[in-house]
């Protein structure tokens, strides 16, 4: 049972939830506790208190901590990876870009405890099933617009994989960034990063070279 508003105090019944609705207020709860504290901060006596049940309700539906932390972070990796494939619908490839910049923002706007928990590493957590996986996903699509982008310029394409890490890396430190400060606005940070990344590209050397040399 969960208490709400129709308490005895007020002269209501109490509302018994269905499975499927206590596990997804399980997950609403360990997602905004995980969120706040981390995997390690947060403890299954904490989430069974704000959902006012007992724990072996979080253990029959989870397993435990472990279980509940995996199914939000699981959700939280496909929500972020759905909106930026999504929101990938230009041909040309600064509006791919921009898109996956804005879209990237975005849900660090709209989804804030979402974002919080991807980039709060757990040890728990493979390379399957965190931030970095999202991360890579979006770089092997990059991959691909940038390796097509490569060999049109005569590039070697092989550096697309490279530079695609490079350029998902560096919007996804900017989103965390950003999440803290927010500011200066979102379509602002996007047009700056899409500045400095397709200015930087569409003047790429195509044998680039260090100026100092190894001593």
């Amino acid at each position: 049972m969960v208490a709400d508003p129709t308490n005895p105090a007020g002269g209501r019944s109490r509302v018994r939830m269905s499975a499927a609705q206590r596990r997804e207020q399980l997950i609403a709860i360990g997602r905004q506790l995980f969120a706040e504290r981390g995997f390690d901060a947060t403890s299954i006596e904490e989430v069974a208190s704000r959902a006012k049940v007992s724990k072996p309700v979080i253990y029959e539906h989870f397993g435990g901590k472990e279980g509940l932390y995996a199914v939000v972070v699981d959700r939280e990796v496909r929500a972020l990876l759905d909106r930026i494939t999504n929101a990938l619908t230009a041909g040309h490839p600064r509006e791919l870009l921009e898109q996956a910049a804005l879209a990237l923002l975005d849900y660090i706007e709209q989804e804030t405890d979402g974002f919080r928990v991807l980039v709060r590493e757990s040890p728990l957590m493979s390379s399957t099933g965190n931030f970095s996986s999202v991360l890579n996903d979006l770089a092997h699509q990059a991959e691909h617009i940038l390796g097509a982008e490569f060999k049109s310029r005569g590039f070697d394409p092989k550096l697309a994989e490279l530079y695609s890490q490079a350029l998902v890396g560096m919007v996804a430190l900017t989103g965390r960034w950003w999440l803290e400060v927010r500011k200066p606005r979102k379509d602002v940070v996007a047009s700056h990063l899409v500045n400095l990344a397709w200015n930087g590209l569409s003047h790429l050397e195509s044998k680039p070279a260090l100026v100092v040399k190894d001593r």
